[in-house]
């Protein structure tokens, strides 16, 4: 009876895993902070690959670990980057089976850590870092993104990155706006993952997390600027926000669960305190409930088993 009047459900379709590959590692290295997650070299990339697909869910979200960063983040758009290769090696495993999508944003290839660059006196600067974007939006395309996940919130960017993609042939590339991402205490586990050089924090351009109203008004200016689906990041502090967006929102909208929401749960269930299988499908079930059509989760492939 439960079944046959649940008014949410979950499917393998509709989630995507978040996957991490690090330059310069002959073996996968275990994330402390994140229990059963890895920095995957190419050859493991390629199995996760394969589980993932053989699972049935819908989607994998690359993020590249470079060996060597610098202030502009060349490694993000050089051909050979560890990203790029990536895309390349994992498009070419997936075929048709998972939709392939990159992380764009320079957090993890600079040498300071923050998601765009920087001007004289240490600040993040905008329409510098727009220049970089549209760069970066060629580079993870010309290697075979399907999805580029615009995560950095620096204004404009939709716009910017739809019209480079547009004028260079890329029309089918589509564009995921991290529309209403705030600056969350728990992307600390993240941090570990992609070896983060970042000192201090990003509370100039990520969302005060005591703003509802603000993260609906950039979901608005991100529809305005052509995005194809838009993002609220972290998904369980923020169901509020996530409702919201999804009433207003004539695309698809997807939510990211993200490290700390990962860390937590497994934490608690190594200790006893929490049942970990029926505390995951409740969090996802939450957030499908507060309208996401799709969820970015490191139970991905986990949970896609036990739906089967």
């Amino acid at each position: 009876m439960r079944r046959l009047t649940a008014e949410t459900r979950l499917h393998p379709a509709e989630l995507i895993l978040p996957v991490f590959v690090r330059e310069g590692i002959s073996e996968p290295k275990p994330i402390a902070s994140m229990p059963g997650v890895v920095q995957h070299t190419l050859d493991s990339l390629k199995a996760a690959v394969n589980e993932a697909a053989a699972a049935g869910i819908g989607g994998i979200m690359l993020f590249g670990v470079p060996e060597v960063r610098d202030a502009i983040g060349s490694g993000a758009t050089d051909p050979d980057g560890i990203l790029n290769v990536a895309t390349r090696a994992t498009v070419a495993e997936a075929g048709d089976a998972l939709v392939v999508q990159t992380d764009l944003c320079l957090d993890e290839f600079t040498d300071h850590g923050h998601c765009g660059v920087l001007d004289a006196a240490g600040r993040v600067d905008n329409d510098a870092t727009l220049v970089r974007y549209r760069d970066m939006a060629l580079a993870q395309a010309e290697a075979g993104s399907a999805i580029l996940g615009l995560s950095g919130m620096m204004d404009g960017q939709v716009a910017a990155v739809r019209d480079v993609l547009d004028d260079e042939g890329f029309a089918d590339t589509a564009v995921l706006a991290y529309a209403a991402k705030y600056a969350s205490g728990f992307y600390g586990p993240f941090r570990e993952a992609v070896d983060s050089q970042l000192q201090g924090d990003r509370r100039s351009y990520q969302q005060d997390p005591a703003n509802r109203r603000e993260g609906l008004r950039e979901a608005r200016l991100d529809l305005e600027e052509g995005a194809d689906i838009l993002m609220v990041k972290p998904a369980m502090s923020y169901l509020d926000v996530l409702s919201d967006v999804a009433e207003i929102s004539d695309i698809p909208v997807w939510a990211y669960q993200v490290s700390g929401e990962y860390s937590m749960i497994e934490a608690a269930a190594a200790n006893g305190w929490i049942d970990r299988d029926r505390a995951v499908l409740e969090t996802l079930t939450s957030i499908r409930r507060a309208g996401a059509d799709a969820v970015l989760t490191y139970w991905a492939t986990e949970v896609a088993g036990w739906l089967k």
